[in-house]
């Protein structure tokens, strides 16, 4: 394994010191320590991975130096457009250093939603023409890895990636971390919310924990999982999947268990939902602060605004809840509202050891989620 420091020590050794992406549970430890040891303004955790290297390209641009780029594979996509149209050599040719977490690598058991994307990691690289290597397990490789990165950016003035294995660092627990005294966790406001529903509301899940404790909170309370889409991969596009339902079935109340990562990932889509004035559509935020489910670094969740943003959107009405009873009284006046509504519920982060997964399987839930859907 290599030791965090060491690495950020190698990479600050090539003048490779401004950081941004998205947090990746394989990338945590060295996350962590970046978060807690790069100078203010030096780490930058992006709303997504095109953000990512669009703000790599301008610090080359304002520097001449190499900003480092980190993602999961998943990642790769949104990163695609800026990587072949901006970074690209046919077009600016912009170096930087891709650290890229291999989920779903193949032989190594994991989540469905990791499985295709491990298996086309590498080739997409290929058909991006983006040189890379897989990161070695121990330093020695990792020097030489950095400085064949930094030989190849030199010369060809292009993005380079180092693809990374699960175990490769160290561990390191982030200092630097997000102390709340909300009143719930997320698992138990996910609780209040789900008792709240009725028994045809339809529940489309995002990315991550939450949809790991709905799962559980069913199976505790004995009941079916066909009520709920679980969006286990395709971060940041519940809602989106849930407008596309309740512009199809008006007569059925559709509630989004969105997280604030996933929700400023595509910000955007509010816009779109607004635009579209679905009367049955209800957005609900569970806002940690936190990239809860790949180790928790910050998000912007407690500075944005999320309710100002929607209502400036379009949305009929929005509210922000932390207390108990104020989680209570604002289910029971988005129940009231007639038309897209949003509740943002400001949690603590953190879950538990013992969450499990979905014991079903991607199309198992599809199938039983469309039965639902067609009573």
């Amino acid at each position: 394994m290599i030791n965090c420091k060491e690495f950020y020590d190698l990479l600050n050794k090539h003048s490779i010191n401004f950081f941004v992406g998205v947090p990746d549970s394989l990338l945590k430890y060295f996350c962590a320590y970046i978060t807690d040891n790069a100078d203010e303004g030096r780490n930058i955790i992006t709303a997504n991975e095109g953000n990512a290297i669009a703000l790599a390209a301008g610090h080359h641009l304002a520097t001449g130096k190499y900003g480092l780029v980190y993602m999961q594979n998943s990642g790769q996509g949104n990163a695609v457009n800026p990587l072949v149209s901006l970074a690209d050599p046919d077009v600016y040719s912009i170096p930087m250093l891709l650290i890229i977490g291999w989920r779903g690598r193949p032989g190594i058991k994991d989540e469905p939603q990791h499985v295709k994307q491990g298996k086309i990691t590498l080739s997409l690289l290929d058909t991006l023409d983006i040189e890379y290597e897989v990161l070695p397990e121990d330093i020695e490789g990792a020097r030489k890895a950095v400085k064949k990165a930094v030989e190849s950016m030199q010369k060809n003035s292009a993005p380079y990636a180092l693809v990374i294995k699960k175990g490769t660092f160290d561990e390191y627990k982030l200092q630097n971390k997000i102390e709340t005294s909300f009143d719930l966790s997320r698992e138990d406001a996910v609780k209040l919310v789900t008792d709240s529903l009725e028994s045809s509301d339809i529940v489309v899940s995002t990315t991550g924990k939450t949809s790991r404790e709905l799962f559980e909170y069913r199976e505790e309370l004995e009941q079916g999982h066909e009520k709920d889409f679980l969006t286990v991969g395709s971060m940041g596009h519940s809602s989106s999947i849930a407008l596309g339902i309740a512009l199809n079935k008006p007569d059925r109340q559709v509630y989004v268990f969105d997280g604030d990562g996933a929700a400023i990932m595509h910000l955007g889509a509010m816009g779109v939902i607004a635009q579209q004035e679905p009367k049955n559509l209800k957005h609900i935020i569970f806002n940690n602060g936190a990239h809860d489910s790949v180790g928790g670094q910050p998000t912007v969740g407690f500075q944005v605004d999320l309710p100002t943003i929607a209502t400036a959107a379009g949305y009929k009405a929005a509210y922000s809840a932390e207390t108990i009873d104020e989680i209570k009284n604002a289910l029971r006046k988005l129940k009231e509202v007639e038309g897209l509504s949003l509740l943002v519920i400001k949690v603590n982060k953190g879950a538990r050891k013992d969450l499990g997964r979905p014991t079903t399987t991607p199309i198992e839930n599809k199938e039983a989620f469309m039965g639902f859907l067609s009573k």
